[in-house]
């Protein structure tokens, strides 16, 4: 809502009148986002470090249900997603997404606004925290506290109260 409105603000600054409309989240996907009935749409994406974006950008996507919601089309990019799919090793999917990054950018798809950063901070008691191209949270469930440096105990009082 932050980022809509801070675009209508600029927008009617050159005098393009944008009304904002917020809609329940599956109401908005199935009435809104899958049938195209939209002029503009605010949407955030998150890619991880190691993307694999071909289920936002390969043609065989752009379809109902599919999430290549511009329905954009691109020969070359196609190509050179399938290519970085086949690929293990990180180092050499890397120069295919640039490249595909680069054409992304010159044909403007969708106009990107900004990429927030993330420093994910774990204290240093915590053990079994593995970070991966698909995140620091993904073995989440794994983690744990050895018993001379937990604060809290499900153990212990039931009031949640400090350990001494």
């Amino acid at each position: 809502m932050k980022a809509a409105t801070i675009i209508q603000s600029q927008l009617k600054q050159v005098g393009v009148d944008v009304r904002i409309r917020t809609v329940e989240w599956a109401a908005f996907i199935k009435e809104f986002v899958e049938k195209g009935r939209f002029d503009a749409i605010l949407l955030g994406w998150n890619i991880l470090e190691d993307p694999d974006i071909f289920m936002v950008w390969h043609s065989s996507q752009a379809v109902a249900g599919g999430l290549n919601l511009t329905k954009y089309r691109n020969d070359r990019v196609d190509t050179l997603l399938e290519q970085a799919r086949s690929k293990l090793d990180r180092d050499s999917r890397k120069p295919l997404y640039d490249e595909v990054q680069r054409i992304l950018h010159e044909e403007q798809p969708y106009s990107f606004l900004y990429v927030p950063y993330a420093l994910p901070i774990v204290h240093s008691r915590f053990k079994g925290v593995e970070p991966a191209p698909k995140g620091i949270m993904h073995n989440f469930i794994r983690w744990w506290v050895p018993a001379g440096l937990q604060r809290y105990s499900s153990s212990g009082p039931e009031d949640g109260t400090k350990k001494k």
